[in-house]
């Protein structure tokens, strides 16, 4: 007899009909897969819910770490992959997540490594593979953090397993879109941090910024990722200045 644990596919949604269709089809193989969605008005919700998902919808938005959560109090099945719409599970990775289910230890979170795509290029260096995240864990004894932007699992000391097998990350199809997510991203970022009492000097911005280029560029070797190792030098050292510049600026406010 089979102690093989059952499996929900969980995502958080809004506006992704142009990549709904492939993300849920990667893992149709799952007991159940659910999509929490915050206000989608370009037809996702029908789409998911035609792809056989169980779709859900929640419009208080509080932050990517809260939105997750209440994704996950909907699934019912053993253990929780969560993943984004624009991910993929590669059939590799199917074979380890499913090979981890049927031998499956409560006490372990299991890490994904993910190949992120850069204009054009899955990179292979820069800081951006293999990108280990925490996403496939016992539902009932793991969630995220309440974190507004970059959230993560609380996995509470646990072991971290790495499995085999790449997610596939479409993070960057669109340079605009994606610039656009980076000044929201570090935004959110500024004001959770200003909130906390966390405060930026004006050299600090200039050293970080640096920093983030160096660490990209020489650290993480993106020099090995071509003309799209250096353009991500520069994207991530610019996603820093607009974080710390915020920051600076939003405590700048809070004393005048």
């Amino acid at each position: 007899m089979s102690n093989s644990r059952s499996l929900s596919v969980v995502m958080i949604a809004k506006n992704e009909a142009e990549l709904l269709a492939e993300c849920i089809q990667s893992v149709a193989w799952a007991d159940e897969i659910i999509v929490l969605d915050s206000g989608s008005t370009d037809g996702s919700v029908a789409l998911a819910e035609s792809l056989g998902a169980k779709v859900f919808t929640h419009t208080d938005w509080q932050g990517f770490g809260k939105q997750r959560q209440k994704a996950q109090n909907y699934a019912s099945q053993d253990y929780i992959l969560m993943i984004d719409a624009d991910e993929r599970v590669t059939p590799e990775l199917r074979l380890s997540i499913q090979h981890t289910l049927a031998t499956a230890d409560d006490n372990v979170v299991y890490s994904l490594g993910r190949r992120n795509l850069f204009l054009g290029r899955f990179m292979r260096h820069s800081g951006w593979y293999p990108d280990r995240v925490n996403r496939l864990y016992a539902n009932a004894r793991y969630c995220y953090n309440d974190d507004l932007v970059h959230e993560s699992l609380n996995t509470n000391g646990a072991k971290i397993v790495a499995l085999k097998g790449d997610l596939l990350h479409l993070t960057c199809r669109d340079f605009f879109a994606f610039q656009r997510k980076q000044l929201h991203y570090a935004e959110q970022w500024a004001a959770q941090r200003h909130l906390a009492g966390k405060r930026c000097g004006y050299l600090s911005i200039f050293t970080h910024t640096l920093g983030a280029f160096c660490k990209t560029w020489l650290l993480r070797a993106g020099f090995l990722d071509g003309k799209q190792g250096l353009l991500l030098a520069m994207v991530n050292a610019q996603y820093t200045f607009n974080k710390y510049t915020a920051l600076w600026a939003l405590g700048r406010n809070a004393t005048q």
